[in-house]
């Protein structure tokens, strides 16, 4: 079976994004910027809430037509395109770039997707990962915590009625001072 991967920048307070608006913060530099197009040769689709679709395709789309566009920037812009990504939404009527559009239950359509050959997923975007991880389908969380605090936001779950055991994998910090802290799901032990 395939993996399924959630990976997401959060702040130390385990925020996402801030209420205002202002995600400076989570501009990863150059060292952390190759990471992430490195991480991306592990995947063949990624899975997105609309929110993080729309966020993604603000930018990537056209990024490395820039003219001061950072070769590293350009690299994962390209990489973005390539990639197949299934977005789930009930609400948008068309995607683009390498896209699938998918209204139904997103639980069925991952576990589906993971009993096909290929490599892991990669889930963006707090709501369709805080449902993928209710119905004990996210495998590896890989949390880049970024040092700033902002006390309120996006918290990076929405509420969960159930407790996710957990084994490191990883630690690993960046020259930035971003944390990565990488885990497995551990099944609950029953009693």
């Amino acid at each position: 079976m395939r993996d399924v991967v959630y990976i997401a920048s959060i702040l130390v307070d385990g925020y996402l994004g801030a209420d205002d608006g202002d995600n400076a913060w989570v501009v990863p530099d150059q060292e952390l910027h190759r990471h992430f197009n490195d991480l991306e040769a592990s995947f063949d689709t990624h899975l997105y809430g609309r929110r993080m679709y729309e966020l993604m395709s603000q930018y990537w789309p056209a990024a490395d037509e820039q003219p001061d566009a950072p070769d590293y920037v350009a690299e994962y812009a390209r990489i973005w395109r390539a990639m197949p990504k299934v977005v789930f939404s009930k609400s948008l009527d068309q995607v683009h770039w390498n896209s699938r559009l998918f209204a139904g239950d997103a639980i069925e359509e991952v576990d589906r997707l993971k009993r096909e050959p290929g490599k892991p997923m990669s889930v963006g975007g707090a709501v369709l990962a805080t449902s993928l991880a209710q119905g004990g389908l996210i495998d590896e969380f890989r949390f880049y915590v970024m040092p700033a605090i902002i006390a309120s936001g996006t918290p990076i779950f929405a509420a969960l009625d159930k407790h996710i055991n957990l084994a490191t994998r990883e630690v690993r910090q960046f020259t930035s001072g971003a944390v990565l802290l990488r885990y497995r799901a551990r099944p609950v032990a029953v009693t």
